[in-house]
């Protein structure tokens, strides 16, 4: 919203400088983008009158003129300007002037001849930004008359950037009532008053849309001067608020959209057929707007037309058509209340953004229209004259928003802003903003009025007080409250550890939609049966819930790829969702992916791609967390490779899987190269064994190494099964180091080399007790799994 500072002071005038009351506004929530001159610096410029005009003898383009600046000779000035002609009123620099960049006007001679001065346009003195020749001033001007005088252009434009609940401000009206009750300053409002009928002629009205035009208000004006010229004063506001003059008709529009905030519209009377219909619109009709667009409307918009064609978008854009021009004689005026929801968007579904779209979207005062369109009747009378019908209304009133009443409680105000309020003060305040106010026993019964949208509950009227009183006066208080226990228990591991182990080992966590494409998940899941599909997905990429965490995933690291990133470890915490639409099964997974080298590019190291170990090796960091006893078997998934995959198993239950993509997926998930995946069930994660102390044993640990030859079909888990069932008091652990096939071992064997650390509690061990165990060992090995002593 942009409008000059003089303008708001004649609404409202307190005593405070430009700088203080932009202070203001920005303090009370309006905040202020800009403060700007109306006008370049210039001096010495006067009103001057153009006596006459003769060709200049040495060139076709300028003119010999002779100016009236009421001084005591007349000025011969040359002039270029092809609207120079006798008797134009214009702005005249006279010798010693400075204009705009400090240009000071001399005595000049032009091809040969002096010129004592310079007509002036009104880009020349810093008005506009372009000007196509003299700038030309009314036939009232006073002659002679200092030209900032003449105009007042000591002045300012201030422009406020609202926010879009405070469409009441749109409007010098609006701005000057926050001004009023900021400062504590009365409010000198223009007369609206009712304006008789000089004729009885109307024009008939037929709303057949009432819910998105509840009300309606039309006039018949005839008999208007199409010669008239719209006032300077009127030009300068409209200029000022950054609206060029158009023509006085539409000039008194835009200045009362301005002034009141109520935008309006004017048909020409004589290009309209039988009546008006305020109605929707059917797919396809056709409609040219003021700016000469070539529209073909969408079904449900909000449509003025006649009995024949559409007029224009209602609340957006006028029709060329219908509209005013240089020829009108007489005008059909209206003044409508447009419910938000039938106006927002319609303008930008087709390309446009406009003053009035702006303003009806946001909400426009339902009471507002009968007082514009009598003061707009007024102006327009004083300024064109001719003859004025009844208006015409049509209304529906229960369409029409409802007054809202919000009970204000004085606690509720000291709660919320931290101070308690003069009772006096606020209400004054709430009357001054234009609600009113009714005093009960504990604060306030307060009727909203139809210009504040944004009303609604209590707190509303309190966030008004506190802006009002000032944000920055509001008292610093630190925020109490008690502080919620926790259940920590020591069965379960915090998510975020298991979070920050991966992310110490290289990962980066990953947020991918909850919400896969079909194809995706039908090649990644385990369970083939059909996943749930979205009754209305964004997008036919995103139309069922996943099953898995790896569609999301592979496509983050698929998007990583493609954009030349060569090392790639992402995880994922989330929930996945199985079952039926009736009956859905959801939990929580934790999943990850690596991809590209094991290491960075490094002189220590030789590079090597990521392989089937390495995934592993991260499992079995996240599940050592939580402890219990962890198995891996080779078992097949429809997405995993068979020779490199495996099922996870804990405490004897499958938790998840483990192991690298299958070839044949490759190509459809646009993948380059092997990639290793994991999925857990985060709920068995992060079931912890609660640690039992031991004593530490003071007698000697021994250490033993046996090598066992074994079938190549052998795996060390199932040696360390077998071990595990072992009973005995001295033997810790044991650990799988070395694993050899080769000379020396027969084809189809493999040696195992298992160290055993034996200790006692309470002795030292013998010779015969640590004899004994291996010979246990070795018994139970090769009773199970037929492995033998390597000599």
């Amino acid at each position: 919203m942009k409008f000059s500072e003089k303008w708001l002071r004649e609404w409202v005038n307190p005593a405070l400088d430009t700088d203080a009351l932009v202070e203001k506004l920005t303090g009370a929530g309006l905040e202020v983008d800009a403060v700007e001159a109306v006008a370049g610096e210039f001096s010495g410029v006067v009103v001057g009158q153009v006596t006459s005009v003769t060709t200049h003898p040495d060139a076709d383009k300028l003119r010999l003129t002779k100016v009236n600046v009421g001084a005591d000779e007349l000025l011969d000035i040359v002039c270029g300007a092809s609207n120079v002609r006798e008797g134009l009123k214009i702005p005249v620099a006279v010798i010693g002037s400075v204009l705009p960049g400090n240009f000071k006007i001399k005595q000049a001679k032009l091809r040969g001849v002096p010129s004592f001065g310079m007509l002036c346009s009104s880009k020349e003195l810093g008005l506009t930004e372009s000007a196509e020749g003299l700038m030309e001033l009314a036939d009232d001007a006073p002659v002679g008359e200092d030209f900032r005088v003449y105009l007042d252009l000591d002045d300012k434009a201030i422009d406020i950037d609202l926010t879009p609940n405070r469409s009441d401000c749109l409007s010098v009206a609006g701005v000057a009532r926050e001004v009023g009750v900021l400062t504590s300053e009365d409010i000198n409002a223009v007369a609206c008053d009712d304006v008789n009928a000089t004729t009885s002629k109307t024009f008939e009205v037929k709303v057949e849309a009432s819910a998105a035009c509840p009300r309606y208000l039309g006039r018949v004006i005839e008999n208007i001067n199409p010669a008239a010229e719209t006032p300077v004063w009127m030009q300068e506001k409209l200029r000022r608020s950054g609206l060029r003059s158009l023509g006085p008709v539409v000039d008194v529009i835009n200045y009362v959209m301005l002034e009141l905030g109520q935008p309006m519209h004017a048909f020409d009377l004589g290009k309209i057929d039988q009546a008006i219909h305020v109605r929707l619109s059917e797919q396809g009709e056709k409609l040219t707007l003021l700016d000469g667009q070539e529209i073909e409307t969408q079904a449900g918009t909000l449509l003025i037309s006649d009995s024949q064609k559409p007029l224009a978008l209602a609340g957006v854009m006028g029709g060329k058509e219908s509209a005013v021009s240089s020829q009108t004689t007489s005008l059909f005026l209206e003044a409508a209340f447009f419910a938000p929801e039938a106006i927002a968007g319609k303008a930008r579904s087709y390309g446009l953004h406009t003053d009035s779209s702006h303003r009806f979207e946001r909400g426009v005062d339902p009471e507002l229209a009968k007082s514009a369109i009598n003061r707009a009747t007024a102006l327009l009378l004083e300024i064109v004259g001719g003859e004025v019908g009844p208006v015409i209304e049509q209304c529906s009133e229960k369409e029409l928003p409802e007054i809202a009443s919000i009970h204000l409680r004085a606690d509720r105000i000291k709660r919320v802003l931290g101070l308690e309020l003069d009772k006096k003060t606020v209400s004054e305040q709430l009357t001054r903003l234009g609600l009113v106010v009714e005093n009960v026993d504990d604060g306030w019964q307060v009727s909203v009025p139809s210009f504040r949208f944004d009303l609604a509950i209590e707190v509303d009227l309190i966030e008004e007080l506190g802006r009002l009183y000032g944000y920055d006066k509001l008292p610093n208080t630190r925020p109490q409250g008690t502080v919620l226990t926790t259940n920590i228990t020591e069965t379960l591991t915090p998510v975020e550890r298991l979070q920050n182990v991966l992310v110490d080992r290289g990962y980066y966590e990953a947020v991918t939609y909850s919400f896969v494409e079909p194809k995706i998940q039908q090649l990644l899941a385990e369970d083939t049966s059909a996943p749930i599909k979205l009754a209305n997905p964004i997008s036919a990429d995103l139309s069922v819930m996943r099953t898995s965490l790896w569609p999301g995933l592979v496509q983050a690291m698929v998007y990583n790829a493609n954009r030349q990133h060569e090392r790639i470890r992402l995880f994922e915490v989330g929930r996945v969702f199985k079952g039926t639409l009736d009956n859905i099964d959801q939990h929580r997974q934790i999943g990850g992916l690596i991809y590209g080298s094991q290491y960075a590019e490094q002189w220590s190291q030789k590079p090597r791609n990521v392989d089937f170990f390495d995934i592993k090796a991260d499992v079995e960091a996240l599940l050592k967390l939580g402890g219990g006893q962890i198995t891996y078997e080779a078992e097949s998934h429809q997405a995993l490779h068979p020779g490199q995959s495996a099922r996870v198993y804990k405490n004897g239950k499958a938790i998840g899987w483990l192991g690298a993509l299958h070839p044949k997926l490759n190509k459809p998930l646009d993948i380059d190269g092997k990639v290793y995946v994991f999925e857990l069930s985060l709920s068995d994660v992060v079931e912890t064994d609660v640690p039992e102390f031991e004593t530490l044993s003071k007698f000697p640990a021994l250490r033993r190494d046996l090598a066992l030859l074994v079938d190549d079909a052998i795996t060390a888990g199932q040696i360390e099964d077998c071990l595990r069932e072992i009973d005995s008091d001295i033997l810790k652990s044991f650990q799988l180091f070395d694993v050899y096939s080769g000379d020396g071992v027969e084809l189809g064997k493999k040696s195992l080399a298992v160290a055993f650390i034996l200790q006692h509690k309470e002795r030292t061990l013998t010779d015969d007790e640590v004899d004994s165990l291996l010979n246990s060992v070795t018994e139970a090995l090769a009773q199970t799994l037929n492995a033998t002593i390597r000599s």
